[in-house]
């Protein structure tokens, strides 16, 4: 099972959770698809897109279950990126963890406080 993961802001995932449907964040309607990031570039994507900010969840999905739904595109430095263009079901995550951010820094790993959905 490979994963990839969706950085978002808590209250907005819990009006997405509300409403079992997640169009994007702003920039991911800007750019026409969501934003998703491997295990090997999520800590780089935290660090450059949402140091400093608090209540953020970091959201797992099983990238199988998007079918031809996942590109994966060059971003970064050239690296490939799964991009989603397709809202999101929020009860179709694997699960979310709170991120948090510490002395200067996102919490990754075994520091990570995964919550699971209730529904």
């Amino acid at each position: 099972m490979a994963l990839i993961y969706k950085i978002v802001a808590a209250r907005t995932w819990q009006e997405a959770l509300a409403q079992d449907h997640f169009a994007g964040a702003d920039i991911d309607l800007k750019d026409g698809y969501i934003h998703f990031s491997t295990a090997k570039q999520v800590e780089d994507t935290a660090r450059l897109h949402f140091s400093g900010q608090a209540d953020l969840l970091l959201v797992a999905y099983e990238e199988a279950i998007f079918g031809p739904n996942l590109k994966w595109e060059a971003s970064r430095g050239g690296q490939l990126f799964p991009h989603v263009y397709a809202a999101l079901v929020p009860s179709e995550a694997f699960w979310a963890a709170s991120l948090i951010w510490k002395a200067g820094a996102f919490v990754f790993g075994s520091g990570l406080a995964i919550v699971p959905f209730l529904y």
